[in-house]
């Protein structure tokens, strides 16, 4: 029998290989985590599911959307010959269908005969053991036509789009017809909110060193320290195309709501570490995970979800559990992730390593 794996042995292999979702790539990335975490003492299953990769089109079919939009409803907004109330109508209409075409995308409801891709969970737990603790870190790891910085800008272009546009649309209920540069200020951010978010497809691919191979090691760190048999592994995929993986695991385990999890997800060597949380409850429960961090002696911050950034956490949270995830970062990190340029040139996993000994009991 070939002798255990080290985490050095581990790591390597996985930055090996761009793991988009639903790609052989991820599911070789997986038995070799699996291996790992055998040799460790743990039980290992997978969680099969299938889902869409038409689901990442649904920001830039809005970004699109919100550009056409802008152009319907021009002529209503300049023209004294049509009814007052029909901009802000056509405006508040095209809005919330924009809206739920976009959230059935995200969803996998409208699956724009792109077919489906199979992916999995592993789940890893001390034999006989009934975890009420979750260590997670997802898998997979995409490339696409803008970085993360590059999506936090879009959305708030696009915010901004639609603040703006429906500040026109009720000034021209208000006062009548508008200004030709009053539209030219609306129409500019429309369209370029369209062109960002249209650069948030797929292209190219990327082995996610930072995101999110760093919380992978810091997941398998704190598997091999825990001696915890109230403590699981959870290595959820397809989080790149919408927590799917944790949207999965929420829906089928029984109880969810009374467990907690900790989500490990981008674990760089410079900047603050981040504790995120979703409610009252995973903010108590940071608050709790910060006497074991402070330790660590780095700057630490307490934290909601930023706009266009989604997190495994979320879907835990959202099934009523105590969640939270720990992410280290700066903007720089941001504009690698996402991208081929997040490799693990000039990186060091020693912060991932420290989180992942912090994070759990001997």
């Amino acid at each position: 029998m070939a002798g255990a794996p080290t985490l050095l042995e581990t790591t390597s292999r996985i930055l090996a290989l761009p793991r988009e979702a639903g790609t052989a790539a991820v599911e070789e990335a997986r038995r070799i985590v699996a291996d790992h975490l055998t040799h460790l003492g743990y039980q290992v299953q997978f969680q099969r599911f299938r889902f869409t990769p038409a689901s990442l089109d649904a920001f830039p079919i809005f970004g699109a959307g919100l550009g056409g939009l802008a152009l319907i409803i021009l002529p209503s907004l300049s023209s004294g010959e049509v009814p007052r109330w029909l901009g802000l109508l056509m405006w508040a209409v095209g809005l919330a269908a924009l809206t739920i075409l976009a959230i059935g995308v995200g969803l996998g409801w409208v699956p724009l005969q792109r077919g489906t891709r199979e992916d999995a969970n592993l789940l890893a737990t001390r034999p006989g053991s009934h975890p009420r603790r979750w260590i997670v870190a997802h898998l997979d790891s995409k490339a696409q036509g803008h970085s993360m910085a590059g999506r936090l800008v879009a959305v708030w272009v696009v915010a901004g789009a639609i603040l703006i546009l429906g500040v026109l649309a009720s000034l021209r209920f208000l006062q009548g017809p508008l200004r030709p540069l009053w539209l030219m200020l609306g129409m500019a951010p429309a369209l370029l909110a369209g062109v960002l978010a249209g650069r948030g497809r797929l292209r190219g691919t990327s082995i996610g060193a930072r995101d999110n191979a760093s919380g992978v090691v810091a997941a398998l760190v704190a598997a091999e320290r825990s001696q915890d048999v109230g403590t699981g592994i959870l290595i959820t995929s397809a989080e790149e195309f919408g927590l799917v993986g944790g949207r999965v695991f929420a829906r089928l385990t029984p109880n969810v709501q009374d467990m907690e999890f900790i989500n490990l997800d981008t674990l760089d060597q410079k900047g603050t570490l981040y504790v995120v949380s979703h409610d009252a409850k995973g903010h108590r429960f940071g608050r709790e995970l910060e006497s074991r961090l402070a330790a660590l002696d780095l700057p630490i911050q307490h934290r909601r979800l930023p706009w266009g950034i989604f997190v495994d956490s979320a879907a835990f949270a959202r099934a009523h559990a105590r969640s939270v995830t720990l992410g280290r970062l700066t903007w720089a990190t941001l504009r690698r992730i996402h991208t081929p340029d997040d490799t693990a040139q000039d990186l060091s996993l020693s912060t991932a390593e420290q989180i992942g000994r912090a994070i759990v009991s001997n």
